[in-house]
């Protein structure tokens, strides 16, 4: 995204209709591990107080038994969606037994890949399939990547603003085209300056040696912060380095985001190649399934990516099928770390602040993207997460080497008019005041979160484990201590009953036998 005025932005203040950016819906998906008080990751099923993980709306797990997801509807005030979310929280904690959430993105108390329980969705096909892929998962790149926990921060586009924009530019394709372009054109953008999510609120730069068991190799490329702890000095979010997926496959794939048609194509090949390296691991073993497939990708989900266009799939139904037959509804944006400094792991003005930058980047032209491109950005996001706050750290944007101060200076002055029109009638400002703080983090990275962790531990002389253990105890007094929603609470306990009761139906209906069913599944078209 160059720094240019956006030509789409002015044409709306011209018309007056500006306005048409506001509202927004913010909805968000936020991971955390089940840790028992010393500290190790929890082996206790998912509490069946919660209710189903398979069925239930708002509470679900992710890869492990022990690492939960919590999940809001979508709402146009971010403050709503937070408060849904404390809510969530509030209700969890009623239902934890003496454990807790663990506060920070990059897991502790892990004792190797078999202390991991993989999650678990009962008998009826889709939950196996489910099970099955986190088993390929697991054969794959190994479960310990797998209990990292972070945000999804999903963003959908005000609906009203789309045909204003059709007509505007007087687009020739149909409005749902020229809506997935729209969304498409912020997703590019947004992979070319995302990397300045993991310079602000990154919040892993140090990892526990736990982490490392079952894979010791990774553990030379770290300097040691303590007994107990690795780190990169500079580091803002290891969690979104290539520590993560260091897998060959990942890194060789060419998913488009050049256009809709391209993207579902280009995911749909991935799923449909296979790969020997995972030929060798088998499919189905001694009458057990290890994984979905032996392709490049068991299934879409698979593919690790910061952002993400999205539909909502109906049940059973292929994400790549549902955005081809519906288009794109919202994104979902993925590079957020755990700020492990708020008890619900995300705060109002970062919010206000993705949603402010997702919309520049909607509202900016957005060029395709080439082979060189995609490398730039790849090489950009590694530099941040590893060494983002090194004095004199450069970047490269446009062929040219640029500060990663100055060029994140602009990117927030880029900013200033949406921020302005998002505040309208607002008298406190907030999302001026949310550009005004990260401003001021831009100029200094010691107020950067990745910054603070460390400087916290060194102050409490705490390994990476005991400080995380210390600030998950404070959040979960905060919980502990309250007096639940009571209006909240009875809606929740009834949605556990009718989950609960969903997932058993399922469970009674007739199933088709698992490999005819799988067929059927990667089979439509």
């Amino acid at each position: 995204m160059n720094n240019t005025h956006s030509a789409r932005l002015e044409q709306l203040i011209a018309n007056n209709q500006q306005n048409l950016i506001c509202g927004g819906l913010k909805g968000i998906e936020k991971e955390s591990l089940r840790v028992t008080k010393d500290g190790l990751i929890s082996k206790a099923r998912h509490p069946k107080s919660l209710g189903s993980a398979l069925t239930h709306p708002y509470i679900t797990t992710d890869y492990s038994e022990a690492l939960i997801e919590l999940i809001t509807p979508p709402f146009a005030d971010i403050n709503e969606t937070l408060g849904y979310l404390r809510n969530i929280h509030q209700f969890v904690y009623q239902h934890l037994d003496n454990e807790m959430l663990l506060c920070t993105s990059m897991p502790c108390g892990i004792n190797g890949d078999e202390s991991i329980p993989i999650a678990e969705y009962g008998t009826s096909n889709i939950g196996r399939m489910k099970h099955v892929y986190r088993h390929g998962l697991w054969h794959r790149y190994g479960r310990t990547m797998q209990a990292i926990a972070g945000i999804h921060f999903n963003f959908s586009v005000p609906e009203a603003l789309w045909p204003v924009l059709h007509q505007q530019e007087s687009s020739a394709t149909s409005l749902e085209e020229f809506t997935a372009d729209g969304y498409f054109g912020l997703v590019r953008n947004f992979q070319r300056i995302g990397w300045i999510i993991l310079y602000l609120f990154g919040a892993s730069p140090a990892i526990c040696k736990s982490f490392f068991k079952s894979r010791p190799q990774l553990m030379a490329q770290f300097e040691e912060f303590d007994q107990g702890t690795l780190y990169h000095p500079y580091a803002t979010s290891l969690r979104m380095s290539d520590i993560g997926y260091k897998s060959k496959n990942q890194a060789d794939l060419r998913i488009s985001y050049n256009s809709l048609s391209e993207y579902v194509g280009s995911l749909g090949q991935a799923i449909a190649a296979p790969y020997p390296e995972y030929e060798k691991i088998g499919v189905v073993v001694d009458g057990e399934y290890r994984q979905l497939n032996s392709n490049v990708l068991q299934i879409e989900n698979e593919f690790y990516s910061i952002i993400r266009p999205k539909q909502i799939a109906q049940s059973c139904e292929k994400p790549t099928l549902a955005l081809k037959r519906r288009g794109v509804r919202y994104v979902e944006m993925r590079s957020l770390d755990l700020d492990l400094f708020n008890p619900i792991g995300i705060d109002e003005g970062k919010a206000r602040f993705i949603e402010a930058l997702l919309l520049t980047c909607l509202l900016h032209d957005s060029p395709p993207m080439t082979e060189v491109d995609f490398q730039t950005n790849n090489r950009n996001q590694l530099q941040v997460a590893n060494y983002g706050r090194k004095p004199g750290l450069e970047l490269e944007c446009h062929d040219k080497k640029i500060m990663l101060q100055d060029w994140a200076g602009e990117i927030l002055d880029s900013m200033q008019t949406v921020c302005n029109i998002l505040d309208k009638d607002e008298e406190n400002k907030p999302y001026n005041q949310a550009l005004l703080a990260q401003q001021q983090i831009v100029q200094n990275p010691d107020l950067t979160a990745s910054a603070r962790m460390l400087a916290c531990m060194k102050q409490t002389g705490q390994p990476f484990s005991r400080f995380a253990l210390a600030q998950s105890a404070e959040h979960a007094a905060c919980f502990n201590g309250k007096k639940p929603d009571e209006l909240f609470t009875a809606q929740f306990n009834e949605m556990t009953q009718q989950s609960l009761a969903k997932q058993t139906e399922l469970e009674n209906k007739v199933q088709l036998p698992f490999d005819d069913f799988l067929k059927q599944y990667f089979a439509q078209q």
